[in-house]
C-alpha cells in the first residue's frame, strides 16, 4: 500500500509517516517506481505506537516496541528492552500519582480551613452587632 492509504488507515497523517521513517521507527521501503510501499506490519507497527503514545508514552520510548515487532514478536511488548520502558514508565506514573496526592491533600486543607474560617465568620453575624459577612464572588457577580 502506499503511503497515503496507510495513514488513512493507521489514522494519522502522510507528515507523521515521514517522520517516523526520518527517525527510525517506520521502514523506508519503496516499490519499482520509487514510491514508499508498507504492508499490515506497517499498520500494526503504528497502531502500537499511537496505542502507546495515547498512554503517554514519548515518541523515542516506543522505539523498544517497535523493534522487538519488527523482531517478529506477534507483541511489541514482549522483549527485555519493552520490558524496561514498562518499569520506567510504572516508575514515573508512580511519582505523579505521589506529587499529586500532595496536591490533593493540600487542596483539600484548604478547603477545610476555608470552610471553617466561613463557618466562623457566619457564626459572628448571628451576634448582634457582630461583622456582616462578606463574600467576594457575590461582589464580582454583580
Amino acid at each position: 500500500m502506499r503511503i497515503g492509504e496507510l495513514a488513512a488507515r493507521a489514522g494519522t497523517t502522510t507528515r507523521t509517516l515521514r517522520y517516523y521513517e526520518a527517525r527510525g521507527l517506520l521502514p523506508a521501503r519503496r516499490d519499482d517506481k520509487g514510491h514508499r510501499a508498507y504492508d499490515e506490519a506497517d499498520v500494526r507497527l503504528l497502531r502500537q505506537i499511537r496505542t502507546l503514545q495515547d498512554f503517554g508514552f514519548d515518541l523515542e520510548e516506543t522505539r523498544p516496541f517497535v523493534e522487538c515487532l519488527r523482531a517478529g514478536h506477534p507483541e511489541g511488548d514482549s522483549c527485555p528492552a519493552s520490558l524496561v520502558v514498562y518499569r520506567r514508565k510504572l516508575d514515573e506514573l508512580d511519582a505523579l500519582i505521589g506529587q499529586l496526592q500532595a496536591v490533593r491533600e493540600t487542596v483539600a486543607g484548604q478547603l477545610e480551613r476555608a470552610e471553617r474560617a466561613r463557618d466562623e465568620l457566619a457564626a459572628e453575624s448571628q451576634v448582634p452587632g457582630g461583622p456582616e459577612p462578606v463574600c467576594e464572588l457575590g461582589e464580582l457577580t454583580r
